[in-house]
């Protein structure tokens, strides 16, 4: 299934798999000029295709090799002859990418292969915008953000999906994810603007740095809260998770623990930024 909606010059593009009359999960691309930034996932793509081939579309970016966001690059690629451009990082995730969790699988699907190409520097250009394309990883190594610094447009792919968030892939890296959010908000865009941030999931976000901030001071007090309740409380990290929580996330069973708040926690207090 496919909603498009519009949000000024960029048309935001929701596609997820439709299953027994449901969509299993959104995931969004975004439209800017000739420009589409991110291709959801293969169960998708014909459809996306159909969507886009009276567009004016020449060129993609995929902001990081996971199976949702790379699903319609080969058939985008084949009938519209698209140009397909990544961080030199994301090649060989996309390439030879790790073994897919049954629900990957059942939400997602195998994508299919492409020749995607390097981006070289960080800037990539339409006839309208010119997009820098910023390294942020966290959720995966090769992740990158891109933002339109005359718009205020930031594409955070999954580095920002929401202000609080529960769960955290087993193989993402908290740490990061701070450092990367910091990157971003001290990123030089049109001073007379705040960040609009367009997020993977289809939330649009338009005081983006004030969203920003407050994610990374909700990771900063569950860091510290765990930290305290695991020594002065003596729990451990299932007991530190029905205090912080109310209990595991019901996407941790589904998920066979890729996704979890223990996940968070672990990551939070093994990866904690160095004291000044």
């Amino acid at each position: 299934m496919i909603v498009a909606e519009k949000f000024g010059k960029v048309t935001q593009i929701k596609m997820g798999r439709d299953y027994e009359g449901r969509v299993l999960y959104w995931v969004a691309a975004y439209l800017v000029d000739s420009l589409l930034i991110d291709t959801g996932c293969s169960y998708t793509a014909e459809e996306l295709l159909e969507f886009l081939e009276d567009k004016p579309v020449k060129q993609a970016f995929i902001t990081h090799y996971h199976e949702d966001h790379i699903g319609g690059c080969a058939l985008l690629q084949e009938k519209l002859n698209l140009k397909i451009w990544s961080n030199p990082k994301s090649l060989p995730l996309i390439g030879n990418p790790p073994p897919f969790y049954p629900y990957q699988e059942l939400v997602w699907g195998h994508p299919a292969a492409a020749e995607i190409e390097a981006l070289s520097g960080n800037e990539l250009t339409t006839d309208l915008y010119t997009f820098k394309a910023v390294n942020t990883p966290g959720h995966s190594s090769d992740h990158t953000v891109l933002i339109e610094p005359d718009q205020g447009w930031c594409f955070t792919g999954d580095l920002f999906v929401a202000e609080k968030v529960k769960v955290l892939r087993a193989d993402e890296n908290s740490k990061e994810i701070m450092e990367s959010l910091q990157k971003i908000l001290c990123f030089k865009t049109n001073p007379d603007l705040d960040l609009t941030l367009f997020t993977a999931l289809g939330k649009v976000v338009p005081r983006g740095r004030k969203a920003i901030t407050s994610f990374l001071y909700y990771l900063g007090n569950i860091q510290k809260e765990a930290e305290r309740l695991q020594s002065e409380e003596s729990l451990n990290t299932e007991e530190t998770v029905i205090k912080l929580f109310g209990g595991e996330s019901t996407l941790t069973s589904l998920t066979d623990n890729h996704l979890s708040c223990k996940n968070l926690l672990e990551s939070l207090l093994k990866n904690k930024p160095a004291q000044a």
